[in-house]
């Protein structure tokens, strides 16, 4: 019989493409069903090892994604949220958790895959309520799952009369070094290990492979995975390459033991098989299921000495932005509603040098355009509005307390700062954004224009430093100091637009340029308007 080749590529590849949108289409809504609050769950849940575990494998399911859940631990580290203890157990969880699309696709319902996507569109286009919408592009991407492994098989079915085909699963057999090296290379090119491991049930559905080939393809589609992890951490944190030296040593060492144990582990497989019944893909579910388990139970124990080991081979001390409170102590709010504004204020005096460092951070991102500042102004951005909700949540609980008249001015005072602390926030990611813009589209500044921007971000976050040495020591003097240098920005504002003018007008910079200069130098304008704000409430408090 002769193969029509372009018939079996656009096929495989057409079922591949559409599998993987499916997956991502499906994870994508099930987060959004879910809500904003899979890093609370993270944040809160992961007290240990074993809730980590639990976790993550509760939050790959959700989003159908296990790097995807790595991305979101290496965050949490980051931002001191989270021990890599606890990071290691979240990991050996999502390694489980991405199990679960192997055994939504052992189903047998391959037939109803194109009514199911028809009842997920007919929810996404014909009802306007979001939550249906979302509950939709579940549906949808489930039926797509079917569908494009339905595809992939159709198109796999010509090649068990192709001998050179035959021939490679035999090598795959007598040789199971090569299938994993085979799994660990499909899994990097496709870079999704629930896309190699539905290529691998479609094959062995069809035949094409025998288990004992087959389980080696497995073992080496989970050390491919970590590929993805190990190239989104280069030249990013410490934090992030831990995670990722951690991600690849568990799957590596697990892959290894399973190899050596192949013999039982494929008598074993065979075994469960006839006693469940089960069909060729379940067959493979039940494997990749029983691998991650069986490694994680296996690895559990070793997880400090992990963390040990990439400590010692990555070494160096991880910068951390805490997003977490250090003050605010519930327990003073019912007891000493005083004291419980006092930790407040500790806590917003802390909030507000994140804003300092985030404006540092942006400056040197101007100067250098080293990513490194932008990932961290971000980072701090993120952990000013976390702790702006934390503080505005802990002084609505004061505010519901019995307090002086002194008190609730000062309350009054803490509430419109954390306020102003955080449109700070705002403003510098704006600024990152348009150095972005800048970078991305190759916009060149004039030496001018740096030497205002120079002049103007020294003297806007020399301001708002003082304005939060005015709050810590509630010092009147300090507070009209900062009103002095707040009128010296919004001045240097309206003449640096002038020059800018000229620019434009003499041909030295183009138009995009401008954009961006101006918008840089009424964002520096609106911080010093945000300080100034700190500084008048501290005058308007004589209490």
């Amino acid at each position: 019989m002769e193969m029509n080749w372009q018939e079996i590529l656009f096929s495989f590849v057409g079922g591949l493409g559409v599998f993987l949108f499916s997956i991502k289409y499906m994870g994508d809504a099930l987060q959004k069903a879910a809500g904003d609050k899979l890093r609370d769950i993270l944040d809160r849940f992961t007290t240990n090892p074993f809730m980590g575990v639990l976790v993550g494998i509760i939050v790959t399911i959700l989003i159908q994604s296990s790097s995807g859940t790595t991305v979101i631990v290496v965050g949490l580290v980051s931002a001191g949220f989270m021990t890599l203890r606890q990071a290691i157990g979240v990991i050996m969880g999502a390694n489980i958790g991405t199990t679960v699309t192997a055994f939504i696709i052992g189903l047998d319902v391959g037939a109803y895959a194109l009514p199911i996507m028809a009842v997920g569109a007919f929810m996404i286009f014909f009802f306007k309520k979001n939550q249906i919408q979302n509950i939709g592009q579940v549906v949808f991407g489930f039926g797509g799952l079917f569908f494009g492994m339905e595809t992939m098989s159709g198109a796999m079915k010509p090649l068990r009369e192709l001998p050179a085909f035959i021939d490679m699963t035999v090598n795959l057999s007598e040789f199971p070094i090569l299938g994993v090296a085979v799994g660990t290379l499909v899994t990097f090119i496709v870079q999704s290990s629930s896309g190699t491991v539905a290529i691998l049930q479609g094959l062995y559905a069809e035949n094409l492979v025998t288990l004992d080939a087959a389980l080696p393809v497995l073992f080496g589609d989970n050390i491919g995975t970590t590929v993805t992890a190990v190239l989104a951490a280069l030249g990013t944190s410490i934090a992030a390459r831990r995670a990722a030296a951690v991600h690849v040593l568990f799957n590596l060492i697990g892959s290894v033991i399973f190899l050596i144990l192949l013999v039982p582990f494929t008598a074993y497989v065979e075994w469960i098989a006839a006693v469940l019944d089960l069909e060729a893909k379940m067959q493979i579910a039940f494997a990749h299921g029983t691998f991650n388990v069986a490694n994680t139970i296996i690895q559990f124990p070793l997880i400090g000495a992990w963390a040990y080991l990439v400590t010692k081979v990555i070494p160096g001390d991880e910068v951390l932005v805490e997003f977490k409170p250090k003050h605010l102590d519930k327990n003073f709010i019912e007891q000493s509603p005083s004291i419980a504004l006092g930790q407040a204020k500790e806590e917003i005096l802390r909030m507000g040098k994140y804003s300092v460092q985030g404006l540092e951070e942006t400056y040197e991102y101007l100067k250098t355009k080293n990513k490194k500042n932008a990932e961290m102004g971000y980072q701090l951005e993120d952990a000013i509005n976390n702790l702006d909700s934390k503080i505005t949540d802990y002084l609505v609980l004061i505010s519901a307390e019995s307090i002086s008249a002194a008190d609730s001015t000062r309350h009054t005072m803490l509430m419109e700062t954390v306020r102003d602390i955080e449109r700070i926030g705002d403003h510098f990611e704006n600024i990152i954004e348009l150095i972005d813009y800048q970078e991305t589209n190759k916009v060149k500044l004039t030496s001018d224009a740096m030497e205002d921007l120079d002049e103007m971000f020294t003297l806007t976050i020399a301001t708002v430093s003082k304005s939060l040495d005015a709050l810590d020591t509630t010092s009147h003097e300090l507070a009209r100091e900062v009103a002095e240098q707040e009128d010296l920005i919004d001045k240097m504002e309206r003449k640096f637009r002038k020059k800018h003018i000229l620019r434009l007008n003499e041909g030295a910079c183009s138009a995009q340029a401008g954009i961006v200069f101006v918008d840089i130098v009424s964002n520096l304008e609106r911080v010093g308007d945000h300080a100034v704000n700190i500084a008048e409430a501290i005058l308007g408090n004589r209490a």
